[in-house]
């Protein structure tokens, strides 16, 4: 062998010893799972709708590590696992599949309709949940034992509830109202002043008259016999305030968590919405059974709209058309501190997504996702289905109101149990199954909140202030009675209802005092500085 053909050789030879070191680790490298990408709630959403058509039967749900930002994805084997992790997300495998979970649903609805149960789907135990509330003892806890008890302990949990599930709508009467506005601050009445006029000087003006309520609480009986003329004092003031405001464009009108009044109940609207360009609310079903027209004041006088679809039981929204066809509602929810989240989109419920909930009794409060497709039996053959169950508050009152995630539409609030003291569970109607129903889309074509000085806006915030306070009170427009609406100038009305609701309550001083500041500083110490 020449000298040239050894060098090649031993060329040749040394490119081959460095492939067979490299070739292992380019392997390595290549079996190495995907890191699991951290996504958005809406991202994750996406990329599990796309997993999920992808995985068909190998998929048993999925939900989200909201503390981690990951999708965790339930399938059946590795083989689905790998294709879950190539793509970003975490591979969880089960046992359990969503047809059997949902066989399983099934038959406790056949077999254990018992009032005070409910149950839902909960991905991250692969399991079906099961609770029941302090009314199912004796034989309605045995009919329930017997119906689990078929379906083996890796397909379902028992658990026991402390409070006693219900409808959220609460009764129209002074008391209801009262008792929620002493409550919390006054939210029920800032809230249906919001509903008058979301913002500006209305927004002053039901805001004071709301925190007067919340102080005055039990406290306003005295008024009863002054209560018409009550709230039209207050809004013959609201009306100068604005007159002596800027003469800006009116006030939007009510929002997401905003108290609605119908007959004898009290509910919260839901979502703004449209019909075909029609002017629109979404609220809950079972309101919607109430009453069939609906109104921003208990006393009847800001009529709002007319319910054209209402469906309860089995699922619960209701459709409400405004009155008036040429009004622009603001697509948003009240978050209670005199600013409002608005809303462009609807979104499907991910276990594990933060939410918030918005309603005219309790005000903001926030929680979690724990399980979907939930169905719950109120009693007396008041049984829903495809719910979803959280662990965020609510309380009689806030039938109806939004549960919204950032800018997205996620329920309308149906029931549960407890309270904001002893917590408990809540189940809402799907907004996209609502809007699929009545052909709704989010959105009223826009329309803001008023400045402080709003034209026109004064008007209808300050009678609704004067109304809702007194609703808020206890007995009827007391809160808001004659003091300080009857004395106000222009400038003063805003402030003037709500000194005479805290002069009520025995705290004279607190709203009388900041009379002056009504019609040119905007609500923020009403509602806001109330729901906390």
């Amino acid at each position: 062998m020449n000298k040239r053909t050894g060098v090649m050789v031993g060329a040749a030879a040394a490119a081959i010893g460095a492939a067979a070191i490299l070739l292992p680790n380019a392997n390595a490298s290549t079996d190495q799972p995907a890191a699991p990408k951290t996504l958005s709630a809406h991202s994750a959403t996406q990329l599990a709708a796309s997993l999920k058509a992808d995985l068909g039967d190998n998929g048993a749900g999925w939900y989200l590590d909201s503390a981690k930002g990951h999708l965790v994805m339930n399938v059946l084997s590795e083989e689905a696992a790998k294709s879950v992790t190539a793509k970003g997300a975490v591979a969880k495998v089960v046992h359990n599949s969503m047809t059997a979970l949902k066989a399983g649903a099934k038959t406790l609805r056949d077999s254990a309709s018992v009032p005070g149960t409910a149950w839902s789907i909960d991905p991250k135990t692969n399991k079906i949940v099961v609770l029941a509330d302090r009314t199912v003892t004796g034989a309605k806890m045995a009919t329930l034992n017997k119906a689990t008890g078929g379906m083996g302990p890796g397909m379902v949990t028992v658990k026991r509830s402390q409070g006693e599930f219900k409808r959220y709508d609460g009764g129209n009467a002074g008391s209801a109202a009262g008792g929620a506005a002493g409550a919390n601050g006054g939210q029920a009445a800032g809230g249906a002043g919001n509903a008058a006029g979301a913002g500006g000087a209305g927004d002053a003006a039901a805001g004071g008259a709301g925190d007067a309520a919340g102080a005055g609480g039990a406290a306003g009986g005295a008024g009863d016999a002054a209560a018409g003329g009550a709230g039209d004092a207050a809004g013959g003031a609201g009306d100068g305030a604005g007159g002596a405001g800027d003469g800006g464009q009116q006030a939007a009108g009510p929002v997401g968590g905003s108290a609605i009044f119908g007959g004898n109940a009290r509910c919260s609207l839901g979502f703004n919405v449209t019909v075909k360009g029609a002017p629109a609310f979404l609220t809950a079903g079972h309101c919607g059974n109430d009453s069939k027209t609906w109104t921003a004041d208990q006393g009847g006088s800001q009529p709002l709209g007319t319910v054209s679809d209402s469906q309860f039981p089995k699922t619960d929204f209701a459709l409400v058309t405004y009155d008036d066809t040429a009004a622009k509602p603001q697509s948003a929810v009240d978050l209670g501190n005199g600013s409002t989240q608005e809303i462009t989109k609807a979104a499907e419920a991910a276990v594990g997504m933060k939410v918030q909930r918005s309603g005219s009794t309790t005000g903001l409060h926030d929680g979690t996702v724990t399980g979907l497709d939930a169905t719950v039996n109120y009693g007396n053959g008041d049984i829903v289905n495809g719910l979803i169950q959280t662990d965020v508050c609510a309380e009689p009152g806030d039938s109806g109101g939004a549960m919204f995630s950032d800018d997205s539409a996620v329920g309308l609030t149906s029931g549960g149990s407890g309270d904001c003291t002893a917590g408990g569970e809540t189940f809402f109607q799907p907004v996209t199954d609502a809007l699929k129903a009545t052909g709704a889309e989010i959105g009223a074509g826009g329309g803001g909140a008023g400045g402080a000085g709003d034209a026109g806006g004064g008007d209808a915030a300050a009678g609704g202030a004067g109304d809702a306070a007194a609703g808020g009170a206890g007995a009827g427009d007391a809160a808001a009675g004659g003091a300080g609406a009857g004395d106000a100038g222009a400038g003063d009305a805003a402030a003037g209802g709500a000194g005479a609701g805290d002069a009520g309550a025995g705290d004279a001083g607190a709203g009388a005092g900041d009379a002056g500041a009504g019609a040119q500083d905007p609500g923020a110490a009403g509602s806001g500085d109330s729901l906390n």
